[in-house]
């Protein structure tokens, strides 16, 4: 069933788990979203950037999640991720598919930023339709969004608390030391947890975390045992999940290790059944490992049975 964004990250944030926000952008990705929520029992956010828009269409794919919203229990949210273009987040706060979107400004001088927000906001809410903002850039690439090192920001306590209060936003994205893509860290896992404890303590809405994929070992193995030139990659790790969790994160973004998923189950099945040339069972593999590694996520940020 199709439920709020304040809803299911307030009731993370009183009882200190988070909930997983997984993009997808076909049928495979929400079949496997959904089918690793209802068996883990949790509530889960199915989010699509502008890619995906752009990719299979905003009508289409909130067609496709309201669809199979309504033949489950579990508490589900589609959510507009990383809305850079003012006209697509009006566009989806208008459609009727979005329980909740996110106007990212964080690219924009902070009073354009608040500005712009605070007006999504206004829009939003006379539409019922929650707003998660962002403050502090994210560096590295993915989809349509890329921030250099250089430009990446982290974000400010006081500006934070400030922010909220002027803008309204039901959920603030923070940067905290994650970043986009599959190549995160070169050594050591390292977020700023103090700047987080310090946000935590001045914010009183849920705390959103981006560019958190972990590229497990697992799954990136077998990715590149079947073709997949990934060997460097190097994600955030589970310990520092735990941590972000237990300091008040309660959203959390997964969508690099949903694409390696995808691509290894893909590839290992096309090569062990060469003569299969079925695309729904190489679609199947790759939405099955998909699934599997959302559990996983679910298990890790502690929402399972949290409906």
């Amino acid at each position: 069933m199709l439920t709020s964004l304040p809803s299911i990250l307030e009731k993370a944030q009183k009882k200190h788990y988070a909930v997983g926000a997984f993009n997808v952008y076909n049928l495979e990705t929400v079949q496997a979203v959904i089918t690793a929520a209802d068996k883990m029992k949790s509530p889960v956010i199915l989010q699509t950037s502008e890619a995906a828009i752009k990719y299979a269409g905003l009508e289409n794919l909130g067609a496709l999640v309201h669809l199979m919203a309504k033949k489950t229990k579990t508490p589900i949210v589609f959510h507009l991720d990383h809305g850079k273009d003012e006209k697509l987040v009006v566009e989806a706060i208008k459609s009727g598919w979005y329980c909740s979107v996110m106007f990212d400004g964080s690219a924009l001088p902070l009073k354009e930023n608040l500005k712009k927000t605070k007006k999504l906001v206004a829009l939003a809410h006379s539409k019922d339709v929650a707003v998660e903002a962002e403050l502090g850039a994210i560096a590295g690439i993915e989809d349509f969004v890329s921030v250099e090192e250089r430009d990446a920001r982290f974000t400010d306590p006081k500006q934070a608390a400030d922010f909220v209060r002027e803008t309204g936003c039901d959920a603030l994205a923070i940067a905290i030391g994650t970043k986009h893509g599959a190549y995160k860290f070169h050594g050591d896992c390292q977020l700023d947890f103090k700047r987080l404890q310090e946000i935590r303590k001045l914010v009183k809405v849920p705390l959103v975390l981006h560019g958190a994929s972990g590229v497990p070992a697992a799954v990136k193995n077998l990715a590149v045992k079947f073709g997949a030139e990934i060997g460097e990659a190097k994600g955030v790790s589970d310990s520092a999940i735990k941590k972000a969790v237990s300091l008040g994160i309660c959203k959390i973004n997964i969508d690099t290790d949903l694409r390696i998923a995808f691509e290894a189950g893909l590839h290992q099945f096309i090569e062990e059944n060469p003569k299969n040339l079925d695309p729904r069972a190489f679609l199947s593999a790759g939405r099955d490992l998909i699934s599997k590694t959302v559990e996983q996520k679910i298990r890790l940020f502690g929402s399972t049975k949290k409906i």
